[in-house]
């Protein structure tokens, strides 16, 4: 069944399409304060799960200062990891060193192991979505196969358990199993094709409009890819020219063998853009860090300059450079501020973000800031957030914003 779909090439997927040479067209690139703000706090609440994670971890029970010193840029933190830590003493308690009373460690607190203990029965109780998704995103790739080392980095984006390696997939060997990739690093590998799986989050928001999905089907119509155009957009004729011709093009599933296909056309564009728009869906915050899809490049037989396209496409794309790093998020996932559908995953995770900021140490006076006062700020910047494009800032640029204003460099892997 899996060399059936990895085979499969639909009749018109072998049709050329003229290249309308995208990259002259002059885009604009509109700051949107509402989801800056969410990838500036969810920020924080990755480190301090990060942190949650590798305490549970130590042998100890406890993390030193000199172990975590250098784990800043790992952690995507704009300031120290020691000063991070002492910010949030409903998670974190410090203590010193049982022998060298200048060091300071951390250990967790009853808080932090309730909440924990909390987030693991979610992973129990939906384990069945956490498998689903390992597969969707192995189903994508060439070789059904991705480097352990690749999905480190996403586990968190992914909604994957901390050692999911070692926790999740041993426990499911009739779908995943590891092998050694050409390069000789660890990988884990698709073993059973699920044709249930292979209908692309696109796919089943179009399965509601019953005719329109089945002249899709038919191969009648092609699927039209929901945007959300900033402001400074409504006047450009030719680039709403230019998208709706893009949508025109017929929609390939990321489920779909690609080789065929040629790289230049702009059917393979649209092919790119369905699969960067799957991976964003399958991530718990609809988004998630440029880097991290890199990694992935060749597996998704994507384009060396693939990021491009988070540029090109504004509608459905936001490329953000809050934190020194460039992270890509899914517009639609997003209304007035806060998640469409979020994954109880993502409610406790708001859950956890609420403790953080109820315990914020204060550097003033050293006191614990008590609920009303952290809460109060929250809601107010929420508030604000909520008139989604009304927030929005515009910056002209050129299309090669994404390549060349950010290096390589600024985003850094976690684990």
């Amino acid at each position: 069944m899996m060399n059936k779909f990895k085979n499969a090439v639909l009749p018109w997927m072998k049709l050329q399409f003229q290249h309308r040479g995208i990259a002259k067209v002059r885009l604009k690139w509109v700051k949107n304060r509402s989801i800056d703000h969410i990838i500036d706090k969810e920020t924080d609440l990755k480190a301090a799960s990060l942190l949650k994670d590798a305490i549970k971890r130590s042998s100890t029970g406890f993390l030193t200062a000199k172990t975590f010193a250098d784990w800043q840029k790992l952690l995507g933190l704009t300031v120290p990891v020691l000063r991070f830590m002492r910010r949030y003493p409903t998670l974190f308690h410090e203590f010193p060193h049982p022998r060298w009373n200048s060091l300071p460690c951390f250990r967790l607190t009853e808080t932090a192991q309730l909440l924990d203990s909390q987030e693991q029965n979610i992973y129990t109780v939906h384990e069945n979505d956490t498998v689903e998704r390992l597969s969707r995103l192995l189903m994508m790739m060439k070789t059904r196969t991705v480097p352990l080392q690749s999905l480190y980095p996403l586990k968190f984006d992914l909604g994957f358990p901390d050692s999911f390696e070692k926790t999740l997939i041993p426990k499911y060997p009739e779908r995943f199993q590891f092998v050694k990739a050409p390069n000789g690093v660890s990988a884990v590998r698709l073993v059973q094709w699920c044709d249930e799986f292979a209908v692309s989050a696109l796919q089943k928001s179009n399965e509601c409009e019953s005719d329109q999905y089945r002249d899709f089907k038919r191969g009648k119509t092609a699927l039209v890819f929901p945007m959300r155009f900033p402001r400074g957009y409504g006047g450009q004729k030719k680039v709403r020219f230019w998208m709706d011709e893009f949508q025109k093009l017929p929609y390939i599933s990321p489920y779909t063998d690609s080789s065929k296909i040629d790289p230049k056309s702009d059917l393979m564009e649209k092919r790119v853009v369905g699969v960067l728009h799957e991976i964003l869906s399958l991530c718990l915050h609809k988004k998630t860090k440029r880097n991290y899809l890199r990694s992935l490049r060749e597996e998704l037989n994507l384009p060396h300059k693939f990021t491009r396209i988070f540029t090109r496409y504004p509608g459905i794309f936001y490329l953000s450079l809050k934190c020194k790093t460039t992270t890509v998020t899914l517009r639609e996932g997003y209304a007035r501020g806060k998640l469409v559908d979020p994954h109880p995953l993502a409610r406790h995770r708001d859950k956890f973000y609420h403790v953080m900021r109820t315990g914020l140490l204060y550097r003033g006076d050293g006191s614990l800031k008590v609920l009303e006062d952290a809460l109060m700020v929250d809601s107010m910047e929420n508030d604000e957030m909520e008139d989604g494009d009304s927030e929005e800032e515009e910056v002209e640029t050129s299309d090669e914003f994404c390549e060349d204003e950010v290096s390589d460099s600024d985003d850094s892997s976690s684990e």
